[in-house]
């Protein structure tokens, strides 16, 4: 004995297509005039136009939340938020220090490889001498390169569908 699906319930499946009576999680835009049910259950939570239209929740590329009030937010049905790339901002980034060592000697190396920095010589800018002293001031900015990077929790893609017709939910 199969058991029916409720209205607008949500599942996952295994394979890559939606099944009768069934549509993908993709945003897709439908008409009331024939999911008039399936309207009056989700409204225009995800996007149409109230009117004639109302969209499906789009899950494509989102990792679904339970609805309330949570540790770091609230969160409402149809909300949208996350993304896949970041660049980090300065005051996310915790506070630290850069030393640099330099020699108070006469530089009389043109390579920094191994050297430490120097009293400016001819076209020398570095010495051998080992016995630097952190040097004063800010000589490394804060630019990081201003690069984004994947901020994506791993992941498994799988097929969302919606029920479209169905069981009524009863709210007793």
């Amino acid at each position: 004995m199969a058991l029916e699906q409720y209205i607008s319930e949500i599942q996952i499946f295994a394979f890559p297509f939606a099944p009768k009576n069934w549509a993908q999680c993709n945003g897709q835009v439908m008409p009331i005039a024939q999911n008039q049910a399936l309207f009056s259950l989700l409204g225009t939570t995800y996007g149409g136009n109230g009117t004639t239209t109302f969209n499906l929740p789009d899950l494509r590329g989102r990792t679904p939340i339970g609805m309330g009030t949570a540790p770091g937010g609230n969160y409402t049905q149809g909300q949208v938020s996350g993304e896949e790339n970041h660049t980090l901002l300065v005051i996310e980034m915790a506070p630290h220090n850069h030393i640099m060592m330099a020699s108070s000697n006469t530089a009389d190396q043109p390579n920094a490889d191994g050297n430490l920095l120097a009293k400016a010589g001819t076209a020398a800018l570095f010495s051998t001498t080992q016995n630097g002293t952190p040097a004063a001031g800010n000589f490394i900015g804060l630019n990081a390169g201003g690069q984004g990077h994947n901020n994506l929790q791993p992941y498994l893609v799988l097929n969302y569908c919606i029920a479209l017709v169905g069981i009524f939910p009863s709210r007793n």
